[in-house]
């Protein structure tokens, strides 16, 4: 399973003088925690590059009201870019996990950008491509995974410590710090396709083997190790 954008984020694969002329096309924005980056259906056109703080990405499902995370996505990480290529509605919405900056850029902007720079043109191919490889994975554990395993493997995905890089302490303050997850039951079943009643059992078998410790909008990872063999199907 793969919440996090584990690919290189496109800022980052960027030159210094690419990064310059992108950022160059649009306009900083700033938006407050809960907020709406995009919506689902939505036909706007224009891109978004995360500069500071995290969103989730999330799709509505056959149970209506219910949505289910598909991502999160924090500094470097380009948003909105099917709808800016493709003129189709949005696929699905982003929202501010807390106080999030982007640059805004207009699609038509961003689509002649690409015309003129093939290189940076295959990096959103690649990162479309990456993209779709992880849903795939998604829809295939929550085929076959149970709702422990899912949990396990994301908090073990969640916690474990953010590459190096121009943007490596971006993680920490909503999402993480350290082997704390900063997220509420609620989001956590979110991000796994499952109820919230489902997490709360699998996260009291959790604590009852001293894995992890529970409190307001967090988790705590206790035993890495063994959470990683419980998500990789080790179940004791």
């Amino acid at each position: 399973m793969g919440l996090l954008g584990d690919e290189l984020a496109f800022a980052r694969a960027l030159t210094a003088q690419e990064n310059e002329s992108v950022m160059a096309l649009g306009i900083r924005k700033r938006y407050p925690a809960d907020a709406h980056l995009l919506a689902e259906g939505d036909r706007s056109r224009h891109v978004l590059i995360v500069l500071q703080g995290w969103a989730t990405v999330s799709v509505s499902t056959d149970r209506g009201a219910t949505r289910l995370i598909l991502g999160l996505r924090g500094p470097g990480e380009l948003l909105g870019e099917m709808a800016a290529l493709d003129s189709h509605p949005r696929s699905a919405t982003v929202r501010a996990l807390g106080p999030v900056e982007v640059q805004l850029i207009p699609g038509d902007a961003f689509r002649r950008f690409l015309a003129l720079h093939p290189r940076v043109s295959g990096l959103v191919i690649r990162q479309l491509t990456f993209r779709l490889r992880s849903a795939d994975q998604e829809r295939s554990a929550l085929a076959s995974l149970t709702v422990l395993q899912r949990l396990a493997s994301r908090l073990a995905e969640l916690s474990r410590p953010e590459p190096a890089g121009p943007y490596a302490t971006s993680r920490v303050g909503p999402l993480h710090t350290g082997t704390v997850v900063h997220l509420a039951q609620d989001e956590l079943a979110a991000t796994v396709g499952a109820t919230r009643e489902a997490v709360a059992k699998a996260l009291r078998l959790l604590r009852a083997q001293h894995i992890v410790r529970t409190g307001n909008r967090m988790v705590e990872i206790l035993d890495p190790a063994l959470l990683a063999l419980l998500a990789d199907g080790h179940q004791g």
